[in-house]
């Protein structure tokens, strides 16, 4: 029970297909204890339902990263529930359905800014505020994607928002070092979830990746969960500031 006796926050589950999701089922596996977050009240029912048979049942929580308040928020109902918790999982990624659609030169100051918030000020802003309640030895880890250093197509202003996470990951492993914190990416393939299924195409991304990866099919959910598993375990007590790629081997082929 590799995370037996540690409490791990998950952000956001949207629906069973989440990435979070995944996560989150991959650490009560292990033994830990787990926190849900999930983005606003539409939401709240998909994870109610997730939850329903589970006893006992993870405290789960509304999270809007946009605000620096609604984090305070989270953080105060996690330190009354369940005191200091031992590491985060981020999951949040958003830009504008457009800005996925035509081509990255047309992406607005708008939609740019959308993703750059989302996606990756709201892991900064939630390693910050979450930094009081978290105990020594905490692990950090956000989602990533290759689009980050190759052009994707349709992936877009997301790939320049994926390199500036992986770039914030090396900083704030840098920060939290001292206090014995550390903070890492998993840099998944492409997986059938709510927030992919928004850029064009996918399908045939999947596809493609099947084709070309070493392993010659595309990921399942659970492998980035038993991922997550081993860098919030104390099994990966001597690694910070990386990205790790569960990706069938995808991201080392030259075409």
């Amino acid at each position: 029970m590799l995370l037996q006796g540690k409490k791990i926050a998950v952000f956001n589950v949207a629906n069973k297909k989440s990435i979070a999701w995944a996560i989150a089922q991959s650490i009560m596996k292990f033994g830990g204890e787990v926190i849900i977050g999930y983005q606003n009240e539409r939401l709240k029912e998909n994870v109610e339902e997730l939850i329903a048979d589970l006893n006992p049942k993870p405290l789960i929580l509304e999270c809007d990263v946009s605000k620096d308040e609604n984090i305070e928020k989270v953080v105060k109902e996690i330190e009354s529930n369940v005191g200091k918790i031992d590491g985060f999982v981020h999951s949040i990624a958003f830009a504008p359905s457009e800005a996925l659609k035509n081509p990255f030169i047309e992406t607005s100051r708008e939609a740019f800014l959308t993703a750059m918030e989302v996606s990756v000020y709201s892991f900064v802003a939630m390693s910050r505020i979450f930094k009081p309640i978290l105990n020594t030895n905490s692990s950090i880890i956000t989602l990533t994607y290759y689009g980050s250093e190759k052009v994707i197509p349709n992936y877009n202003v997301m790939g320049v928002a994926k390199a500036a996470l992986e770039a914030s990951v090396r900083y704030l492993a840098y920060d939290l070092g001292s206090e014995n914190i550390r903070v890492n990416a998993i840099s998944a393939g492409p997986l059938s979830t709510l927030a992919a299924r928004g850029i064009a195409r996918f399908t045939d991304m999947l596809e493609y990746h099947k084709e070309r990866a070493p392993l010659r099919r595309n990921i399942e959910h659970r492998e980035v969960g038993d991922t997550a598993v081993f860098l919030l375990s104390d099994l990966s007590s001597g690694i910070t500031g990386e990205v790790i790629y569960v990706d069938a081997g995808y991201n080392i082929m030259g075409m």
